[in-house]
């Protein structure tokens, strides 16, 4: 019978530098070719064959095909193609629009009240989409409310509940809406 007899290898320090750097030239010299081919291999020195290889985007009508064919294909970017003005011109918006009448704007809800009523200001507003919001949320709480009417100068939208004919009805009007969280004033 014959003995196998296990052989070790083993590779000292200089042995393994010297293969990790011949590696390193090895990778460098194929990056270095493909980068001069890939660089000799630009959009002009296309071949035939991978021009027809390209995919090509199909179009609906004969219009957009055309155009496409009629353009170089390295010209043909996303981004160029996008910024192309009036490219298709089913697509392009008519340049004088038929003016849409927009709605009349409601009058506000304001209580014709006298001057010696009382009302209660909940909140002055700059913009009238809050000042609505706040309309709607107290009017589903059951509160006369309305968003009073400002001068052509003012700029803000008040919201007030009432009018009180008597100053004690406005001030319990003013502590209900305290008491629900508001900061609430009385007003002539």
């Amino acid at each position: 019978m014959s003995a196998t007899q296990d052989v070790e290898i083993s590779l000292g320090t200089g042995r393994l530098l010297g293969l990790f750097f011949a590696l390193v030239v090895v990778c460098g010299i194929f990056f270095g070719l493909g980068y001069t081919l890939g660089r000799s291999m630009g959009p002009t020195a296309m071949t035939a064959e991978a021009a027809a290889n390209t995919v090509k985007p199909k179009a609906t009508s004969g219009a957009p095909a055309e155009a496409a064919n009629a353009a170089p294909a390295n010209d043909l970017t996303f981004y160029k193609t996008v910024e192309q003005k009036d490219a298709n011109p089913q697509l392009t918006p008519p340049s004088n629009p038929a003016p849409v009448a927009a709605p009349p704007a409601p009058a506000p809800e304001t209580p014709h009240a006298s001057a010696s009523a009382y009302v209660v200001q909940v909140a002055a507003v700059s913009k009238k989409e809050d000042a609505e919001a706040l309309v709607g949320a107290l009017k589903k709480k059951n509160y006369p409310v309305f968003l009073a009417a400002n001068a052509p100068s003012d700029a803000l939208f008040r919201v007030q509940v009432g009018p009180f004919n008597d100053f004690k009805d406005a001030e319990a009007m003013r502590g209900r809406l305290a008491g629900d969280g508001y900061s609430p004033i009385v007003k002539k």
